[in-house]
């Protein structure tokens, strides 16, 4: 089907701030090349910018709040709109807002303390103009049932403040509590994000007709064992309970990815990277659980949450909405997204899996999993950037 005439009158012919996930996006996907870049290059010795924080809680913070809550801020300020039929902002308010987030992520590397407070300033305000850009819709057409996302963004908010807090020595455990706790608040946004699109997303891709299973007990169970996990494992250090939190976990979401499941998926790149993102997050659980009884590297529970789970599925969703919201075809995605995806999940493979069999190589396989981040977002970006900025092939705004 041949497609419409753009109207240069009535579509900007720079569309980069017409839409969040455009400027977000865009933003979270330069910046985790160069924030990887930067730790790649830490780890074999060069010194950080960055003195005011010690160099791992600075890489934990920035892939956190910097990277992942950018990925947010992308994804809902375009889904509430959809939900709401409200505009969420554009244009300067929305140049602004990502102005902010750039701020507080480049401020740090000047390797200034006036600066660095500076950039917490930022980083803040960044949170706090988030949650109302999103509230705002929501409050304005009185959809209650949406206030849960709201009440997350506002939980990480008190989590980067717990991390300051820490940082300037107010609270003993502050960057260890904020930054953990803020890990299992963006696994909450995406397994609940997850469970509204993923079906849709599936029933819809794999060119056949499907019914996929849920079940109401794994939707309303999963985000108290969470929360309780959370508790057990960042605040209380209480180990049997996080191997029961988590073994719990692991049985649950694997039933739901069970019930998602249909053979087609894996003929579809944008669908099979969100089975393997998600199954990154329940091996997770179950590193976890094994982790009482110390039988490798302490970090590859948090690894396969970030690098396998987040990673791979924020990367899965950006390449999906990115082509459905500007009108592009969703079931013909640019022929390097298989790629993309492969790369990315080699290298969670090789900071996840592999340290179990060949600790030994751990510090060269923690660099080449930094290697296939970099060569992933940068394949990403170079097939992805004029979709980010250029308008809507159908000539619709947005």
């Amino acid at each position: 089907m041949q497609q419409p005439t753009l109207n240069p009158k009535a579509v900007k012919q720079f569309a980069l701030f017409e839409l969040g996930f455009r400027t977000f996006f865009f933003l979270a996907s330069v910046f985790s090349i160069i924030l990887t870049s930067l730790w790649m290059a830490s780890t074999y010795g060069w010194t950080l910018p960055v003195s005011t924080v010690t160099p791992i809680a600075w890489h934990g913070h920035e892939m956190i709040f910097g990277y992942s809550t950018a990925i947010i801020a992308g994804f809902l300020l375009t889904a509430v709109r959809n939900w709401t039929g409200v505009q969420t902002i554009t244009g300067l308010p929305l140049a602004v807002l990502g102005l902010i987030w750039l701020c507080a992520r480049t401020l740090p590397l000047a390797n200034s303390d006036l600066l660095f407070q500076w950039a917490i300033g930022f980083d803040l305000l960044f949170l706090v103009g988030l949650v109302f850009a999103v509230l705002h819709p929501i409050v304005k057409v009185k959809q209650w049932r949406q206030l849960l996302i709201v009440s997350l963004l506002v939980l990480l908010l008190a989590t980067d403040i717990l991390y300051y807090l820490g940082v300037f020595r107010y609270v003993d455990l502050g960057i260890s509590w904020g930054l953990y706790s803020a890990v299992y608040l963006i696994m909450a946004v995406i397994f609940i994000l997850s469970r509204r699109v993923m079906p849709f997303f599936i029933e819809r891709g794999v060119g056949y007709q499907v019914q996929l299973k849920n079940w109401t007990f794994i939707d309303a169970s999963t985000p108290l064992f969470l929360l309780a996990l959370c508790i057990v494992d960042v605040f209380l250090k209480m180990s049997l309970l996080t191997v029961l939190f988590s073994t719990v976990l692991a049985v649950l979401h694997s039933l739901r990815l069970w019930g998602w499941h249909t053979a087609g998926v894996w003929k579809k790149p944008l669908l099979w990277v969100l089975f393997l993102g998600y199954s990154f997050f329940i091996l997770g659980f179950i590193l976890k659980a094994l982790n009482y009884y110390a039988l490798y590297p302490t970090s590859l529970p948090l690894h396969a949450y970030t690098y396998g789970g987040i990673g791979l599925m924020t990367l899965g969703m950006i390449s999906r909405i990115s082509l459905g919201h500007t009108g592009r075809n969703i079931n013909e995605p640019p022929k390097a997204v298989k790629w993309v995806f492969l790369l990315l999940f080699l290298g969670a493979i090789t900071r996840v899996v592999m340290p179990i069999f060949i600790p030994q190589f751990y510090q060269h396989l923690i660099g080449l999993a930094q290697a296939s981040w970099i060569l992933a977002f940068s394949l990403f970006l170079i097939n992805y950037l004029m979709i980010f900025i250029k308008p809507r092939v159908d000539g619709q705004p947005g």
